[in-house]
Order: structure tokens, then C-alpha cells, then sequence
């Protein structure tokens, strides 16, 4: 008999998958999925993320800034 365990998300993957998801993810939904602080994000962002390979872009809709992450081709 085997057993199969899956290991939760790191907070890194928490917020990978919330910035490829259609719509991305504003800060506050990253903060509260991750339980970082505001600085603590952008910074995974700036750092860890771009380091997967991940292109982060930034778009403002109705006064609310939102994140959404590409893969290159």
C-alpha cells in the first residue's frame, strides 16, 4: 500500500499561483494569503518571483492596483 502526501504551498507558491490566476491579485489579497506585510510582498515580487522566471506586470482598474505574473515564452 502507498500513501501519497502532498506538501502545503510555501507562501512563495501561495503567491505565484494568486498572480497567474486571470485577474492577478492586489496586494491586500497577497498579504492576507500570505500573512506578509505590504513591504514583504513586493519585495517577493521584486526578488523571489522574477528569480522563477516570472514577469510581473502591474495594471490600475478603478482606483485599485492589481499584479499578474507571465511566463516567458
Amino acid at each position: 500500500m502507498t500513501t501519497t502526501t502532498t506538501q502545503p504551498l510555501s507562501k512563495l507558491d501561495q503567491l505565484q499561483k494568486l498572480l497567474l490566476r486571470k485577474n492577478g491579485a492586489s496586494i491586500a489579497e497577497m498579504m492576507h494569503a500570505s500573512g506578509w506585510q505590504q513591504h514583504s510582498v513586493r519585495g517577493a515580487m521584486a526578488g523571489s518571483l522574477k528569480k522563477r522566471g516570472l514577469v510581473i506586470i502591474s495594471t490600475k482598474l478603478d482606483g485599485t492596483r492589481r499584479y499578474h505574473a507571465e511566463k516567458p515564452a
